[in-house]
């Protein structure tokens, strides 16, 4: 490299990340991982000090958060998220142990305790000074991806520590091999499970496979990935999930099954345009169609966490029921042994510096960037903030 390619452009990275490059190929010794989560309530006292944190700066009124808590209090205020990533990190643990990779797991959550500070503080105390980050979020948008940079970036400003620890990511592994086979797996037992329950069935015209992920404002879709790739309207977002739906239905049913890609879990208001169509809305147009069933796939989610718990087997569900539909719902990859083994392999690509054209990725928008691109995934309300493994801004 010459001096201008060694100068630090991407805060708190390790050196061989430090000047951007898309995908860093040199090996990096990483201390440890850290598992960054998204946090969830874990008692009724704390979902709306919880719901706080996660609209902090948004605006969100009061009585918008008391409609959001009543999903939670539904569960005793208690989100599954954190049990969830307690068992990832378990599973990780024995994961790397069973190969013998001497690679600690801090876990440390976004919106609830253990915050990712907390994680730091821990890497400090026992001496840890590079850590190598796995997001639970497979695909590109501001609040899968950029939020998660931001809050490392502030997190080693804030606690002193930069400078001291130095942090990298993962790439967005959408179509990571471990992340997808999981859901292949799901749709051809869930095809499998609609045949047992409705003999005679007919696949190809009668079951319509749904899609499902996480709603966000077509505004921050537009921006999410870099602009040079050119996207378009539902940009990487909506680019990623489309071609992984591609990838799962032709592997699991050779793309005899129709499909559509459905969004959920929109919380902005009526006036702002979010990604659509929602699932019960497009729950409700599939019996004129002459479906008679629905395999509801929630490719956006690692884990059953409450937006699948209630969006998914709460209201769409009860959507499904309503309109006379047989309606059977994947599993998210959780702790299936091919998603946690993805995981570490991902690991190993940046701790091996792995080339990239042995980088396995099942779509060709793949393998994603390790250093994200300047300008991604932009907070259109907010701006650009600080954010680490990324080129600024």
């Amino acid at each position: 490299m010459t001096g201008t390619e060694t100068t630090p452009r991407v805060i708190g990275a390790t050196p061989a990340a430090a000047a951007g490059p898309e995908h860093v190929t040199e090996p990096v010794a990483y201390d440890a991982i850290l598992l960054a989560g998204f946090g969830g309530p874990e008692g009724q006292d704390d979902v709306i000090p919880f719901l706080r944190n996660v609209t902090r700066g948004r605006g969100i009124p009061e009585e918008r958060l008391e409609e959001v808590a009543h999903h939670y209090r539904h569960f005793g205020g208690v989100s599954p998220i954190n049990d969830q990533n307690r068992e990832l990190k378990a599973a990780l643990e024995a994961e790397l142990a069973s190969r013998g990779i001497d690679l600690p797991v801090l876990w440390g959550n976004r919106n609830w305790d253990p915050y990712i500070e907390d994680a730091l503080r821990e890497a400090n105390e026992r001496g840890f000074t590079k850590l190598i980050a796995i997001a639970t979020s497979a695909y590109s948008s501001y609040s899968s991806c950029r939020q998660y940079r931001e809050d490392f970036a502030r997190t080693l400003e804030e606690t002193g520590l930069e400078g001291t620890i130095q942090i990298d990511k993962v790439r967005q592994f959408f179509d990571h091999p471990g992340f997808v086979e999981p859901f292949i797996e799901g749709v051809k037992n869930a095809v499998a499970e609609i045949q047992e329950k409705v003999p005679g069935i007919d696949p190809a015209t009668e079951i319509r496979i749904l899609y499902s992920t996480h709603s966000i404002p077509s505004t921050d879709a537009a921006k999410s990935g870099p602009a040079e790739r050119g996207f378009g309207e539902g940009g990487a977002y909506a680019a990623q999930h489309l071609a992984v739906a591609e990838v799962v239905s032709q592997a699991a049913i050779g793309g005899v099954i129709g499909w559509d890609l459905v969004y959920q879990s929109r919380s902005g208001p009526p006036s702002m345009p979010w990604l659509e169509p929602d699932i019960n809305d497009r729950i409700a147009e599939l019996p004129a169609t002459g479906v008679k069933a629905v395999i509801i796939v929630p490719l956006g989610f690692v884990s059953d966490h409450m937006e699948v718990l209630w969006d998914l087997d709460n209201e769409a569900m009860e959507s499904s029921e309503e309109n006379g539909l047989v309606a059977v719902r994947v599993p998210t990859p959780g702790t299936h042994a091919k998603y946690v083994k993805g995981l570490v392999d991902l690991v190993l690509e940046r701790r091996d510096g792995v080339p990239v054209d042995q980088r396995p990725a099942l779509t060709d928008l793949g393998p994603w960037y390790d250093v994200c691109r300047p300008g991604c995934c932009e907070n259109v309300r907010l701006g650009f903030k600080p954010a680490a493994a990324g080129l600024a801004p």
